[in-house]
């Protein structure tokens, strides 16, 4: 009986044994093959070639140009978005709408884990465009001077790369279309409605006038900074400017308030931790002889660090001086309802997987390294909630001038698209054959 139980036991053994390294041969031989289908110094090389291909070159060029015409602001990009679901459905990649009321979120690959995301913003600003041309905006007073035009077309490009190669990804890309990063926080309101669900990382791409043409700008950690906005009204009493003594003058406390302010980042804060301090607006009275009741001032704060603390002492020296002053004033630090932008923050694993990503696809002096800007953006939302990398991708050219972001002149480089799509395509393959290979040797590991 003990002698029949033992060999039970011997039967059952070896076969749980023969199972597990049957089930680890074929995760191996899964890796394997698609290690040799996917690597960033082979076939996804294969995406730039693609996309510099006439046919998706000139498909990305009238796309962009459609949107360049037709520009939407801020959570009223609906044509946009309707353009956007128009092309998902041809390339038949399948998506999420309405999020964040205009938003579009796309999906490509296995629909199981891993997840990493895409993102493009889709929002115009209200400027005249003063660029004529072909394709100048046909709506008065909105004009795409940021390059988000840019930024969907390389997004859909990407789409159309990675949907042929859909069977080939080793988990789920999501592609996130996303409305009102004009301050409106547009990133914020898509993550509350669940955009990053079961997402691990995300990658994000702004045009750039200032990087040579076809070269990815990025650092690890901040590269842009946070950013808010204040408005204050500094109330006193008007009056005849001919007898000033009878009146509390609130545009003399309105100017020492302002002196004051300067003095935040000058005597305040560490000059190697940069911080901007700006009144870039001031309202009051309209008559050459008469001091006003009240005075309206607004501006912007910068900064990498300590972006809550600046707003307090902004806060602070504007009650204080006007109270210096015999005024009374109320601070919004809020205005319009815009609320501020933390720092956006390149996590070190996603910029060093980016660098090889892009060195492989473009060569070793693709990447260059990128200056911190003062400027912000809230793809760093995105960011604070899960790991991001976010780039420059530059279009400058010897031959042409490009004017700065949101200027009435500006305008984007179109041979540049290419770059963009296949870069996104290629970081995702790579962020989905690195995890998948990890999940696998995890699960190898266990066994």
């Amino acid at each position: 009986m003990a002698h029949q139980k033992f060999v039970v036991f011997f039967l059952s053994a070896m076969a749980l044994l023969l199972f597990s390294l049957t089930f680890q041969l074929l995760l191996l031989l899964r890796v394997d093959s698609s290690e040799s289908s996917w690597t960033t110094g082979g076939d996804v090389k294969k995406f730039f070639e693609s996309a510099k291909t006439p046919e998706v070159f000139d498909w990305m060029v009238r796309i962009r140009r459609k949107i360049h015409e037709n520009p939407e602001l801020g959570f009223e990009e609906f044509e946009t978005s309707k353009l956007i679901r128009s092309e998902l459905d041809l390339i038949g990649v399948k998506y999420r709408y309405p999020v964040a009321i205009t938003g579009v979120i796309g999906y490509i690959g296995t629909g199981e884990p891993p997840f990493v995301a895409l993102r493009a913003d889709m929002d115009a600003l209200p400027i005249q465009e003063a660029v004529e041309w072909e394709h100048k905006s046909k709506v008065p007073g909105k004009m795409h001077a940021c390059g988000h035009d840019g930024h969907v077309t390389m997004l859909l490009g990407a789409a159309k790369l990675l949907q042929e190669h859909r069977h080939e990804l080793q988990g789920t890309v999501v592609l996130i279309f996303q409305p009102a990063e004009e301050g409106l926080a547009g990133a914020k309101k898509m993550i509350e409605e669940g955009a990053l669900k079961d997402v691990k990382a995300i990658f994000g791409i702004h045009l750039s006038n200032r990087i040579p043409f076809g070269k990815a700008a990025t650092r690890a950690g901040p590269i842009l900074a946070g950013a808010g906005r204040f408005e204050a009204v500094i109330t006193g009493k008007g009056g005849h400017a001919a007898i000033p003594q009878h009146t509390i003058d609130p545009v003399v406390a309105a100017a020492s308030i302002v002196l004051s302010l300067q003095q935040l980042v000058s005597r305040e804060a560490d000059p190697l931790d940069s911080k901007v301090v700006t009144v870039s607006k001031v309202h009051g009275g309209n008559a050459f002889n008469v001091i006003p009741d009240s005075v309206t001032i607004g501006g912007t704060l910068r900064a990498f660090t300590g972006l809550t603390q600046l707003q307090q002492r902004i806060k602070e020296v504007i009650t204080k001086q006007a109270d210096v002053l015999r005024c009374n004033a109320s601070v919004n630090l809020a205005p319009n309802g815009r609320e501020p932008y933390p720092p956006t923050v390149n996590d070190i694993d996603l910029y060093r997987q980016f660098k090889n990503v892009v060195r492989d696809l473009l060569g070793q002096e693709a990447v260059v390294e990128a200056a911190q800007v003062m400027g912000a953006e809230d793809f760093s939302f995105f960011a604070e909630a899960i790991p991001g990398h976010f780039f420059l991708l530059g279009m400058q050219d010897e031959n042409k001038t490009y004017a700065m972001p949101h200027s009435p002149h500006y305008r984007i480089n179109e041979d540049v698209l290419p770059y963009g799509a296949a870069i996104h395509a290629s970081i995702a393959v790579q962020y989905l054959k690195e995890k998948g290979s990890a999940s696998a040797r995890g699960f190898h590991d266990e066994l």
